[in-house]
């Protein structure tokens, strides 16, 4: 091929991977639809739609609903795109094209024949979290992707729901599953991986879009080249990670099995072309059997979205030792941050702590407690000049590895399902606020010694789980968070844990829901409560706003279960099962059931707020 011709075609393919990312974005910044499982590449969860608002939410109701035919956790939202909404359900991981012209009639359904042997091995319910939505282009038709319970990953015509292909990204038999949303950014889609608890070596694929073959993939784990690390340019707190920065971090190859899978969201930012992920938890929950930082394990990613080499990487939990996985999403948002404009990463960890970076370098700008029940550690080190910076000071009582094997360990705070798990947050452009369904619950842990089995449980800790001591009673709280500070604005106790993402509206409200079922809406200055309505099963689901024909709505799908409500959703009683959290939330079988619905809401009369 000549000098010329080559050039040609790289440009050809540069317009075309252009093309299709700026057909989403543009997509993504229309505020009728819902194109992306966060709302757009920044995950911020909101939408300038204002026809519904704290004057008059007070007045909405359900406009319709639709069943799913589905039990089992219901994580995730529907997308809009058009006159069409796409929902999707648990395993057997159903999706749906509905009429919006029509109150959800359906258009067509896809259901995957999956071998049902992956629902044990599926850690937390058998959840799903979204699909993703590619735009067409030449009067060809949008895609649809799926990544099902057996890691495979689907592309579907949206118009119709034929499989156009599928690749496998996983291997159940070892324990690899799919639960995650895939993203969808420039000519490829994004895809991790789950079952960090059968020690599955964490990873995060791109896949083309035309084809469905491998572009790249990139472990959380061993040796620099698997990890797409570069030893002097990936850079962690302004230093170069160096030669075998992970290996060097593990006993001899347990890296192979080590965690840090990759089931939580991903953000992109267009303009420095980096993607944004976090990974899971190192295997096993027994810190013993694992000395060292067992990096990158409990590490934010920012990695570059054309080679998937990373630029630069911050662990925020090394040897973690309570389950505390950094999967939550990262909300990117250009705020300021002691008084200094910055594009930041906001990230809210399981492990207690809310994190402002400076996406572009990664340099860590807060790092505060956001409950103040956290206390497995004291603080986060900021000093650059202290051979602790950046990690967190663990207290001794509450250290699962200072105590030892077999030895309880009790009242540490969070538990293991974090301060915050998944359940996104959301971020507000008018208030400068980040919105936050949180956990407020403490946890004894036990760890005691495991071997590996490829494709059974290796987990090696035995939990229980109950509400933060002298407090309100209650297992969560919804706060507004000021992430350039590091402080909570407001605080709304909530008697079970907030298992769902919040929405942040030009309106002047917040959305969420409940374990109970109920969806709140708040004003987004002060908290007050505005407007709540209980539907039929608890909410694990996600916020979402749309417009169609002049009206906004506003879509939730309930459907109780995820780890919380693992007790319900699999008919556990023992109170150590769902590891641990079966006896913590056994209440919550007095206040809600099974089942799978997506209801939708409106105002009768609406009026843009003033």
């Amino acid at each position: 091929m000549t000098r010329a011709a080559l050039a040609a075609t790289m440009i050809v393919g540069f317009c075309a991977s252009a093309s299709a990312n700026d057909a989403l974005r543009t997509l993504a910044q229309d505020a009728k639809q819902w194109v992306m499982p966060t709302g757009d590449y920044a995950a911020t969860r909101y939408s300038t739609l204002d026809k519904i608002n704290k004057d008059n939410v007070k007045s909405m109701v359900p406009a319709w609903t639709f069943s799913t035919g589905v039990l089992r956790g219901h994580e995730g939202n529907p997308l809009v795109v058009g006159d069409t909404m796409y929902v999707h359900t648990p395993f057997p991981n159903i999706v749906y094209a509905l009429d919006l012209k029509e109150d959800g009639a359906i258009k067509w359904r896809y259901e995957p024949k999956q071998d049902p042997s992956v629902i044990p091995v599926m850690c937390c319910d058998t959840v799903n979290r979204g699909v993703a939505y590619a735009p067409g282009a030449d009067g060809k038709p949008g895609t649809i992707i799926l990544h099902q319970a057996d890691t495979t990953l689907v592309a579907l015509n949206a118009d119709t729901g034929e499989q156009l292909w599928s690749v496998k990204n996983g291997d159940p038999s070892k324990g690899e599953t799919g639960t995650d949303a895939p993203m969808v950014f420039k000519d490829k889609v994004l895809v991790g991986i789950s079952g960090g608890e059968f020690g599955v070596r964490g990873s995060v694929t791109a896949y083309n879009l035309s084809d469905g073959k491998k572009a790249w993939r990139a472990y959380s784990t061993g040796p620099d080249a698997e990890m797409l690390m570069d030893p002097e340019k990936t850079m962690s707190l302004g230093k170069p990670v160096g030669k075998d920065s992970s290996l060097k971090t593990w006993e001899g190859d347990q890296w192979q099995i080590g965690g840090g899978t990759t089931w939580g969201w991903f953000s992109y930012d267009p303009e420095l072309n980096l993607i944004y992920y976090g990974s899971g938890n190192p295997s096993t929950w027994n810190p013993s059997q694992r000395p060292g930082d067992n990096k990158w394990s409990m590490t934010i990613f920012a990695r570059d979205a054309d080679t998937g080499v990373a630029k630069w990487v911050y662990q925020m939990t090394p040897h973690d030792e309570w389950d505390f996985d950094g999967v939550n999403e990262m909300i990117l948002a250009d705020i300021d941050v002691n008084g200094t404009p910055t594009k930041a990463l906001v990230h809210f960890d399981r492990n207690g702590f809310a994190y402002t970076m400076n996406r572009e370098t990664g340099e860590l700008l807060v790092a505060k407690k956001y409950d103040p029940a956290v206390n497995w550690a004291t603080e986060v080190v900021m000093d650059k000049n202290s051979d602790q910076y950046g990690r967190p000071q663990v207290v001794a009582q509450y250290s699962t590895e200072q105590n030892g094997e077999d030895v309880n360990s009790t009242g540490i705070c969070p538990a293991a399902l974090g301060t915050k798990d998944q359940q996104p947050a959301s971020y507000s452009p008018d208030t400068k606020l980040f919105y936050v369904p949180t956990n407020h619950v403490c946890m004894d842990y036990e760890p005691f010694r495991v071997a590996y089995t490829a494709g059974q449980p290796y987990v090696g800790a035995t939990l229980s789980m109950y509400p933060a001591p002298n407090s309100h009673g209650g297992m969560g709280n919804f706060i507004a968070w000021d992430a350039g500070k590091g402080e909570i604005v407001w605080s709304l106790p909530e008697q079970f844990s907030v298992w769902s993402g919040a929405l942040a509206t030009k309106g002047g409200i917040v959305f969420y829901g409940t374990l109970e079922g109920y969806l709140k809406a708040v004003d987004a200055k002060t908290g007050d409560e505005l407007y709540k309505f209980k539907t039929p099963s608890g909410i694990i689901g996600n916020v979402m706003t749309y417009e169609h024909e002049g009206k906004q709505y506003v879509g939730i799908l309930s459907g109780v279960g995820g780890w919380a409500g693992i007790g319900l959703a699999a008919g556990l009683t023992d109170p150590n099962a769902g590891l641990g959290a079966v006896g913590g939330y056994a209440a919550l079988s007095k206040y809600t059931a099974l089942g799978g619905q997506l209801t939708v809401f409106t105002v009768p009369d609406q009026t843009a707020s003033k």
